[in-house]
């Protein structure tokens, strides 16, 4: 059985989002700008998302075992060129950067983010079919573990990869020591997988589903309890789009759109540049409590942001199924909820981005140190992560579960857009009050303008979300 095998590969298909502890070292030792470290990782993150529908054809078609291939292959790859090009700079000991250097660190964490996708689609795939019984518990935990990934490379890099006089991460050999461990683990459960019998998917033609429905209409009793009155409402079955042309011209479409572009692309912002925004704050008072729990505030933030993703996608899920189950159709044309209706699936996405709002507004006005900045990691990480545990389920509400996959991938193309841009006003605005001679901005100053601005569109947010709950009432 694949059990043991899934979680081991998903826990460590996240070793991208590390590249907070790398920051500071890449600045210090390979005079990389704040531009030129958010072009890094942007490069990784935002590699993921066009590929996700070849990906998950790939692994439709071929199997779980040949994307876990590929995507350790690429771990492999990118992680090792990185620390090549990393040592070159180290020894060459350069004064400013180096253009070329550069351009092949971004090829680099762009190989890492297309190994990211391949790994988990191939996680998350396997465990739903290998357990279809059970696919909400299977994706969830796969969902879940791989949000623990980035914890626990980082517990590793703070234990065994700090160097004790700076405080800086050994980049070089905490890359090797991720290539080496990736593709270790990668060929392992590649091997394994192929030999395991493929998943019984059991699907009933055409002629079973009408013969079933036939049944299924002579048995329905003719009167229905009184218990089930306030949970069955009978109305025509919706139309849903089923086209691309007839997505886009729906007012749903880019009100969900919008929300997700201001709300998945700062959160991803604060994901990538927490090490920068750290490092722009003096040390935590030496008393305080939070901060001796690591040698490294990052460090810090990138478990804190690892938990609180884990925790909302284990919460979250469950939470929504129960208190706002989707709703499903009878043959008589009765839409029924398996139980009692108690609040809009699109109250999470309200809640998110208040939680997201909040969060900002507490950076705004009360973030003076590194001890004070857990609160902006947990409340990114909660409201992330709630953010894309609703959004299957609302799409499937919204337009159906046959295109599901393709309205899926189609949404992504929101934080594909909001992402760069978000992280390229951080990086502007952390450039143009970077002192000369630094290549890390100090102060609040370096992003004061951008979480305003990110206020700003957080609170837009709440607003299409209730927008979106007024439209859909009592109906998701």
């Amino acid at each position: 059985m694949p059990t043991p095998l899934t979680p081991l590969f998903s826990l460590c298909a996240g070793g991208m989002f590390t590249f907070p502890l790398m920051s500071p070292t890449l600045a210090a030792h390979s005079k990389l700008s704040q531009p030129h470290l958010t072009t890094i990782i942007l490069a990784g993150m935002m590699s993921q998302y066009p590929v996700a529908v070849v990906v998950g054809s790939v692994t439709d078609q071929y199997g779980p075992s040949v994307c876990t291939f590929i995507g350790g292959l690429l771990f492999v790859t990118g992680f090792g060129g990185f620390s090549m090009e990393v040592y070159s700079t180290v020894a060459a000991n350069v004064q400013h950067p180096s253009q070329a250097s550069f351009y092949r660190m971004v090829i680099c964490f762009l190989l890492i983010g297309l190994g990211t996708v391949f790994s988990y689609c191939a996680s998350l795939f396997a465990a739903s079919k290998y357990f279809a019984s059970h696919i909400g518990l299977a994706s969830g935990a796969m969902m879940a573990i791989f949000a623990l990934s980035p914890l626990f490379f980082s517990s590793i890099a703070t234990h065994f990869f700090m160097d004790s006089t700076t405080g800086l991460l050994n980049v070089v050999p905490f890359n090797v020591f991720l290539a080496f461990v990736t593709g270790l683990v990668s060929a392992f459960v590649s091997i394994i997988l192929r030999q395991l019998p493929p998943p019984v998917i059991v699907e009933m033609d055409s002629d079973a589903i009408a013969s079933d429905s036939t049944n299924e209409e002579e048995t329905t009793p003719l009167l229905v309890p009184d218990s089930e009155v306030a949970a069955a409402v009978a109305i025509d079955k919706p139309k849903y789009p089923s086209t691309i042309r007839e997505l886009v011209k729906t007012v749903d479409f880019w009100l969900f759109a919008v929300y997700c572009l201001f709300i998945l692309g700062a959160s991803e912002m604060v994901i990538s540049n927490i090490g920068t925004i750290s490092e722009s704050l003096p040390a935590a008072p030496y008393h305080s409590t939070l901060a001796s729990t690591s040698s490294s505030s990052a460090a810090l933030q990138v478990k804190l942001l690892s938990i609180a993703n884990t925790i909302s996608r284990i919460v979250v899920g469950p939470l929504a199924d129960f208190v706002s189950p989707i709703a499903s159709f009878l043959p008589s044309g009765v839409r029924t909820f398996p139980r009692k209706h108690v609040i809009s699936r699109f109250s999470f996405l309200a809640g998110a981005a208040s939680l997201l709002s909040l969060t900002f507004i507490w950076l705004a006005v009360g973030v003076h140190n590194q001890a004070q900045l857990w609160a902006l990691s947990i409340g990114t990480g909660l409201s992330y992560s709630a953010t894309f545990t609703v959004i299957p389920s609302l799409l499937s509400s919204l337009w159906g579960l046959q295109h599901l996959g393709r309205n899926f991938g189609f949404m992504m193309y929101a934080p594909f857009t909001g992402t760069p841009i978000f992280s390229y006003i951080y990086a502007s605005i952390s450039a143009s009050h970077t002192e000369v001679g630094e290549t890390i901005c100090k102060g609040r100053s370096c992003w004061e303008l951008t979480f305003s601005f990110s206020i700003i569109t957080s609170i837009f947010s709440i607003l299409i979300s209730f927008m979106l709950w007024k439209r859909w009432r009592n109906k998701i």
